[in-house]
């Protein structure tokens, strides 16, 4: 679940092992080339963390952040 907090969206994943979380970690990517709108993320092992802010907007939460969590989360 995405947590609001510091004015960005954060949620963590975690997965079995390097090679799922490399691998949605690509596959978000790709969506977030999408959008033009990318994220700010960490990966160790099988989590990965991810932060969401639109810096455009003076890195506050705004709806194209939210849309870009709706498409990570459908990605899972």
């Amino acid at each position: 679940m995405w947590v609001e907090t510091n004015h960005k969206l954060y949620r963590k994943f975690q997965f079995r092992d390097f090679s799922e979380a490399f691998a949605f970690m690509t596959r978000v990517a790709m969506e977030a080339e999408k959008m033009n709108h990318h994220p700010l993320w960490t990966n160790v092992w099988n989590s990965v963390e991810i932060w969401l802010s639109t810096h455009d907007a003076g890195n506050i939460v705004t709806e194209k952040d939210r849309k870009l969590a709706a498409r990570i989360d459908a990605l899972l």
